[in-house]
């Protein structure tokens, strides 16, 4: 089964991302993770998919999770 395309749009200071990504490093799956906090391209595609400026936003395979939603992110995973 091939890998989930992940990315979480995070920023440094943000204890919900930095679960989400401690989350997911647990459970050995590979992501990619934006700084919005420095990456303004970043930034504005996460505002373009999710609407709106809160972090974490994970996407999983584009399906947008807006915070850390452990069952939404584990059902998206499995």
């Amino acid at each position: 089964m091939p890998a989930k395309n992940v990315i979480v749009y995070s920023t440094p200071t943000c204890p919900y991302c930095i679960q989400v990504k401690e989350y997911l490093k647990s459970k050995n799956i590979p992501f990619t993770d934006y700084n919005v906090a420095t990456d303004i391209e970043a930034r504005n595609a996460m505002v373009q998919k999710s609407g709106q400026l809160g972090v974490p936003v994970i996407e999983v395979d584009g399906e947008i999770v807006v915070g850390f939603n452990r069952s939404k992110l584990d059902q998206l995973l499995s």
